[in-house]
């Protein structure tokens, strides 16, 4: 048995809805970090500081204990008052923070000495009003207007930031046990406790924007169990699905997967209607994402088809109608991302939203055919199908940009992406000898994705009876297979290039984007087994996931972004282009180590990406700064894992769902319970005997379930 270590950033982060409080350890923050309570992308708080007497409380530990609460307990160090010393750890403090709408917080204190104490309970409380971006990157300029009231009559605290019509305000009440008074940018409290006695308050923040207010949930901190967001936490469990075996680490990963998409529910209010998108990862990028929201659309289909409806309808309303060159906006694409903090509601970002991405477009189509696959939802395809329709004229008219037949990209906006595919930092796409890649760039994985769309699509358009379209759209994959197969495989590399660049050359990068041709199918079948042993040789596979970069190029770094570090969900959906392709044995053993690697994460919380260190020199995963946890796509790659191991291949409009389970000597059990096919309802249960996998059908019609292997 191996040493359990537990690795994790030394952070607190709570989240609903498009609110954050992201603290440290303690549940404060020093105004040294980035940390704070941030509301639609502007920080309300940037100190939460709390003292007796001037004196710091020392951590005795802290957590979340739901993804919208956190408890905390604190002891005093020693304090020095006009009575004398009150020695070191004779009082307990603790800590209880809750958000639904804004935020309620209770503090306690217990004297658990034998002398009566009086102190000074003091919160130094400020806010700087940043822009989120501005916090991101430390450079935060002023340009509004900050005004601070307080009120006895009242006990509350009212700070407000305005910029021209731009508004965010916090108010902070005190209801408690002795009143509250404000100076110096401290709200303090005179306390007295006999020995044996508690004191109790509870800090109501109220949220502005603008005209709206979200308030503080009046009950405290213990009688959340019966709030409305935690009463929705326990019906999205009860409606996904569930997975249970005897592996407790591989259940540990499902089930944190399945409540960290709980704790990034982004509901978006529009027409009378609500809708439920991924935020992408905490603590910034509580937003709407293109790219993100239908990665996990997909990841998550046969957990739930709330977030592909969700993502459907709402990135389908935002799709641009114009070319807009500031925001990389163009007839029929699919935004990147949309912000509604001060430097986007005045435009001094793109992101309004911004649409450069390349690959949100034709991601939006693959995941309109997978909703289709799992639910056979006939008025789904109504509600969408002139978006995607609008969606296959980006495709030709705009992601081609030099009608070669390829998908290219380059921005046109000033503050615009250098990169648009998945990894979109400006260092991620490099020639082999470092340098930058000139553009218009085509991505190999560009060409995957518009590959399988229009097959997708072609699907599609014979469900609606236009079989014509339907022809049009096969033709036109079967060229593009051909095509990128000629322009992108080197036969002396022995594996497809990274890119085409500006001058329709050859980028010969060993990256991890090639594993995404094969999850879309565009892989010629002789070559399969030389992507997938590119992609598990050892300067690529770190023995804790699939590198991003090979640890051979000049510019690999275990710690960067996108240039060789290992992202959980690109090796998930490597991993289910493998099963894809047949190569069970390798899928299985790239999943084992990114579950080894969540088990050595606190709570089993994989993060957006952990370093690339070899796994003979770093025995447990590394975490890099900065990284989100928890991370949409990150969390999903669970789900990514449970559809290549079982090989599912849903078919709800014939009513019908094909596995092709092979379990791995490390899992030799699995069941399922709640599968949703459509309007079919599924208990599933796998088990190993000797090489083999068995499928037992608990409920549900057996012949409904088509099994490659022996039935139980």
């Amino acid at each position: 048995m191996r040493t359990q270590i537990q690795v994790g950033n030394p952070q607190l982060v709570i989240h609903e809805g498009d609110t954050v409080w992201a603290a440290g350890p303690d549940g404060q923050v020093n105004g040294s970090d980035d940390h704070g309570l941030f509301f639609r992308d502007t920080r309300l708080i940037s100190i939460w500081q709390l003292s007796a007497n001037g004196v710091p409380w020392e951590l005795l530990n802290g957590g979340a204990v739901q993804h919208f609460a956190l408890g905390v307990f604190l002891t005093n160090p020693v304090i020095v008052t006009q009575d004398g010393e009150v020695a070191r750890r004779e009082l307990s403090l603790s800590l209880g923070r809750w958000m639904e709408g804004g935020v309620h917080e209770d503090i306690d204190i217990t004297n658990h000495g034998r002398q009566t104490v009086r102190f000074n309970l003091e919160l130094l409380l400020r806010s700087d009003f940043a822009d989120l971006f501005e916090v991101k990157s430390r450079r935060f300029v002023r340009r509004g207007r900050v005004v601070t009231a307080w009120s006895d009559a009242g006990q509350t605290l009212r700070s407000t930031y305005t910029h021209d019509t731009f508004l965010r305000a916090l108010t902070v009440t005190a209801r408690g046990d002795t009143p509250a008074v404000y100076a110096n940018g401290r709200v303090s409290f005179d306390i007295e406790l006999a020995p044996g006695g508690t004191w109790h308050t509870c800090l109501l923040t109220d949220l502005h924007d603008g005209g709206e207010t979200l308030a503080a949930p009046a009950a405290c901190t213990s009688e959340r169990g019966s709030s409305e967001t935690a009463l929705s936490l326990g019906e999205w469990r009860r409606g996904t699905l569930k997975l249970s075996s005897s592996n407790e680490e591989f259940y540990r990963l499902y089930r944190q997967g399945v409540d960290d998409m709980a704790a990034l529910r982004l509901p978006v209010h529009r027409d009378g209607r609500t809708d439920v998108l991924p935020a992408a990862g905490l603590p910034w990028f509580a937003a709407l994402f293109g790219r993100d929201s239908l990665v996990v659309a997909l990841q998550s289909a046969p957990v739930t088809l709330a977030f592909a409806r969700g993502a459907l309808a709402v990135l389908g309303a935002w799709q641009a109608r114009e070319r807009d060159d500031a925001r990389d906006a163009e007839p029929g694409k699919i935004l990147h991302e949309l912000r509604r903090g001060e430097l986007a509601y005045f435009k001094l970002v793109p992101h309004t939203p911004y649409f450069g991405t390349a690959d949100a477009t034709p991601l939006y189509l693959i995941t309109l055919h997978t909703a289709w696959r799992w639910s056979g939802d006939r008025a789904l395809l109504a509600a969408h199908m002139q978006t995607a329709a609008r969606c296959l004229e980006w495709i030709d008219n705009w992601g081609d940009r030099d009608g070669d037949g390829f998908q290219e990209y380059q921005t046109r906006a000033p503050k615009g992406y250098e990169n648009m595919g998945w990894k979109d930092a400006g260092d991620a796409v490099l020639y082999p000898d470092g340098s930058m890649v000139k553009g218009p760039k085509a991505l190999c994985e560009l060409q995957g994705y518009v590959y399988a769309a229009w097959r997708g699509m072609a699907e599609l358009y014979d469900a609606a009876g236009a079989p014509d379209r339907a022809e049009e759209l096969r033709a036109k994959a079967a060229a593009l297979y051909e095509r990128f197969n000629e322009a992108f495989w080197n036969n002396d590399f022995g594996g497809y290039a990274y890119a085409l660049d500006g001058d329709k050359r050859q980028v010969l990068t060993s990256v991890s984007n090639v594993g995404h041709l094969l999850w879309c199918g565009i892989v010629a079948p002789e070559r399969a087994a030389q992507v997938v042993a590119r992609l598990m040789a050892p300067d690529m596979f770190s023995g804790w996931g699939i590198r991003t970069l090979s640890a051979e190029h000049p510019a690999y770094n275990p710690y960067a972004y996108h240039n060789g570090s290992v992202w959980p969900h690109d090796n998930g959906l490597t991993v289910q282009g493998m099963r894809r392709y047949g190569f069970a044995a390798e899928a299985n053993q790239v999943i084992r180590a990114v579950s080894d690697a969540a088990a050595s994460f606190a709570l089993h919380q994989v993060p957006e990406l952990y370093a690339g260190l070899p796994r003979d020199v770093a025995p447990f995963p590394v975490q890099v700064p900065g990284a989100n946890v928890p991370q949409a796509w990150a969390a999903g790659a669970a789900f990514a894992f449970l559809q290549a191991i079982l090989g599912l291949e849903p078919d709800a409009p014939n009513g019908v769902l094909r596995l092709d389970p092979a379990l791995p000597a490390w899992l030799p059990d699995l069941t399922l319970h709640d599968l949703q096919l459509g309007n079919r309802t599924f208990d599933l249960r796998f088990y190993r005997d000797g090489d083999r996998t068995i499928t037992e059908v608990l409920r549900g019609d057996p012949a409904s379930i088509i099994a490659a292997g022996p039935a139980g």
